[in-house]
């Protein structure tokens, strides 16, 4: 089995980085590129930086940033936020970045992962899911979570590993940013039902939040962003305590 991977998610906003809660209430928390060369140099195993106000007038400006992004870090990064063609898929890999992410447009036309998948290979293809608790079900949500859309998560995320995607990135909309913890027993049953990756994302608040989801959960990797953003903890320390808690991890 791989090392478990722990990734700093870095939400881009105006060329700034922004965190909420529930994708909501967001304030500025830092520069993009200093805090990710900060996390690498702390250990992270790669980055996520989402351009979340993404738009077609934006779309150059995030560009720039990924080629700053990409000369400053020497670790792996992925990015997304308005992909929703190869096209745009070809401008940010050229930039630098070493995967893409994509959500409301994949939900819009599922074939956008298989081009892209087909195109550049599915390592480079990570479809992020985020769903929130409706009437008992699991449903996909699209646009930072809000819209419903009429996909359910464990049969949407087997569609999307059958595209072509390589990895999973899955947000409990119900969980994000309130540093409660994940659901666990949900990721489980997610991680279960696939053959590929699955990231873990939305509700980090400790050390022990992300070594259960790990173990339990069975997750491949940690998403987490505001105990890292707002000095909770570092990277390295996290690290050393999933280590001394027996969890197979990066040093």
């Amino acid at each position: 089995m791989p090392a478990k991977r722990i990734i700093p998610c870095l939400d881009v906003k105006n060329g700034r980085t922004v965190k909420g809660i529930n994708f909501v209430g967001l304030s500025d928390v830092g520069d993009p590129v200093e805090l990710g060369a900060r996390y690498a140099q702390e250990g992270a195993d790669e980055l996520v930086y989402l351009d979340i106000s993404a738009s077609k007038e934006e779309r150059n400006t995030f560009t720039d940033l990924v080629r700053r992004i990409a000369e400053r870090i020497n670790i792996p990064f992925t990015v997304g936020g308005g992909i929703s063609s190869v096209e745009d898929a070809a401008r940010l890999l050229d930039a630098g970045a070493d995967k893409i992410t994509v959500n409301s447009a994949a939900v819009a036309n599922p074939q956008l992962i298989a081009d892209i998948s087909t195109k550049y290979g599915r390592q480079f293809v990570v479809v992020a899911i985020d769903a929130r608790k409706k009437d008992g079900k699991w449903v996909v949500t699209t646009h930072g979570g809000s819209r419903l859309s009429d996909k359910e998560l464990f049969s949407w995320a087997k569609e999307v590993e059958a595209l072509g995607a390589g990895e999973i990135m899955f947000t409990s909309m119900d969980h994000d940013g309130t540093k409660s913890g994940y659901p666990c027993d949900t990721f489980a049953a997610l991680c279960d039902s696939l053959s590929i990756p699955v990231i873990a994302s939305g509700g980090a608040g400790s050390s022990n939040d992300i070594a259960e989801v790990l173990t339990s959960g069975k997750a491949d990797a940690a998403l987490a962003a505001s105990i890292f953003h707002y000095g909770e903890t570092t990277v390295g320390k996290l690290k050393n305590e999933l280590k001394n808690k027996g969890i197979d991890i990066r040093l």
